[in-house]
C-alpha cells in the first residue's frame, strides 16, 4: 500500500468525526431534539473510511439508511448534516430528508434512502452512465447484509456484471438485518460467496482494520476503473448500538457486544499508528480535540439555523 503519513491521519480523523458525531446524534435524539429515527453506525467506521479513502475526488458513492459515516468521509459537511437532523432550513436537504435522506451530489454522494438496498440499482445506473459518458469514474455502492435478500441486490449485480460496469458493491454485513442474524437469513455463509453467481471477484475483509478496507477496495476501484467490472467486498463489522432508536437489542447478548467493543476499529487503529512511529499520542489527541470542537461548532450552527417556512413547504413536491 502507498499510504502516506497525511492520508493515514486523514483515516484517523474522519473515524474520530464519525465516531463523535453518531454520539452526539445519540444524545439529541435522547433529547427529543430529534424526530422520527436514527440508524447509527458507531463501530462501523473503519469500512466507511477505509473504502472511500480508495477514490479519487470526483468518483462517486451511493448510501444507506445507516449512511451518516459514509457522507463524513465522503467530505460530508458537519454543520449542514446537524441541521438537516435538526430539521432546519440550512441543512442538506432543507430539513425535509432527515437522517436517512442526507445527500450531497457536490461530493459525488448521490444519497441515502430508507429502502433496504434502495442504493444498489442507484449506483449501477450511475456507473452505466458513467462508462456511456467514458468519464472514468466509479461508483462505491454500500449496503448491509440484509439486502443481499432483496430482488434488487441480484438485478443491479447481475446487470452491472453482464455489462462490466465501473462499480463496487460493498456490503457493510453487522451480522444482523434489523434483528435476523444473517445466518437465518440466508444459506450462504458469507455474502462474498454470491459473486460467484455473477462472474466477479467477492473478497473478505476485517471491516474494523480500515488499511485492510482501503486496500481491497484500493484493488476493486482500479479493476472497475480499468473496465474489468464490478467486484463484491464483505466487509465483517459490528453495529454497537440498535438497528434504530426503537430497537432494546434482545436479540444478542450483552457478552458479544462487548466483545466486539474490543475491536473497536478507531483504538485499533490508534494503537497501529502510535507502535509503528506514524503519530505520536500527542498528535492523535490533538486530532481528536480538533474533531471535538469542530462537532460542538457545527452543532451550535445547526441550532442556531432557521426553522423551514410553512409557506414554502410544498416547495420540492412533484406529482
Amino acid at each position: 500500500m502507498n499510504l502516506t503519513k497525511d492520508k493515514k491521519l486523514w483515516m484517523y480523523q474522519k473515524m474520530c468525526e464519525i465516531r463523535n458525531f453518531e454520539l452526539e446524534v445519540d444524545r439529541l435524539f435522547k433529547a427529543n431534539l430529534i424526530w422520527g429515527t436514527c440508524h447509527l453506525s458507531v463501530g462501523e467506521e473503519a469500512s466507511a473510511v477505509g473504502s472511500i479513502a480508495a477514490l479519487e475526488k470526483d468518483d462517486m458513492i451511493t448510501s444507506t439508511h445507516r449512511g451518516h459515516g459514509h457522507c463524513i468521509a465522503k467530505g460530508g459537511k458537519l454543520p449542514q448534516m446537524f441541521a438537516e437532523l435538526l430539521g432546519k432550513e440550512t441543512g442538506y436537504c432543507r430539513g425535509r430528508g432527515g437522517s436517512m435522506h442526507i445527500a450531497d451530489l457536490t461530493m459525488g454522494n448521490l444519497g441515502a434512502n430508507g429502502i433496504v438496498g434502495g442504493g444498489i440499482p442507484i449506483a449501477t445506473g450511475a456507473a452505466l452512465a458513467s462508462k456511456l459518458r467514458n468519464d472514468g469514474k466509479v461508483t462505491l455502492c454500500f449496503f448491509g447484509d440484509g439486502a443481499t435478500n432483496q430482488g434488487a441486490f441480484h438485478e443491479a449485480v447481475n446487470f452491472g456484471a453482464v455489462k462490466k460496469l465501473p462499480v463496487v458493491y460493498l456490503c457493510e454485513n453487522n451480522l444482523y438485518g434489523m434483528s435476523v442474524p444473517f445466518e437465518k437469513a440466508s444459506a450462504a455463509k458469507d455474502v462474498a460467496d454470491r459473486a460467484a453467481a455473477y462472474n466477479i471477484p467477492g473478497v473478505i475483509v476485517d471491516g474494523n482494520d480500515v488499511e485492510a478496507v482501503y486496500e481491497v477496495t484500493k484493488a476493486a476501484v482500479e479493476r472497475a476503473r480499468q473496465g474489468q467490472g464490478p467486484s463484491i467486498i464483505e466487509a465483517k463489522t459490528y453495529r454497537w448500538l440498535g438497528h434504530s432508536k426503537s430497537d432494546p437489542r434482545v436479540y444478542r447478548t450483552r457478552e458479544e457486544e462487548e466483545a466486539w467493543k474490543q475491536k473497536c476499529p478507531i483504538k485499533r487503529y490508534r494503537q497501529k499508528l502510535i507502535s509503528e512511529g506514524v503519530a505520536t499520542e500527542e498528535e492523535l489527541d490533538q486530532i481528536e480535540k480538533s474533531v471535538e470542537k469542530a462537532i460542538q461548532e457545527a452543532l451550535e450552527y445547526a441550532k442556531n439555523s432557521p426553522e423551514p417556512k410553512v409557506e414554502e413547504i410544498m416547495e420540492g413536491v412533484y406529482a
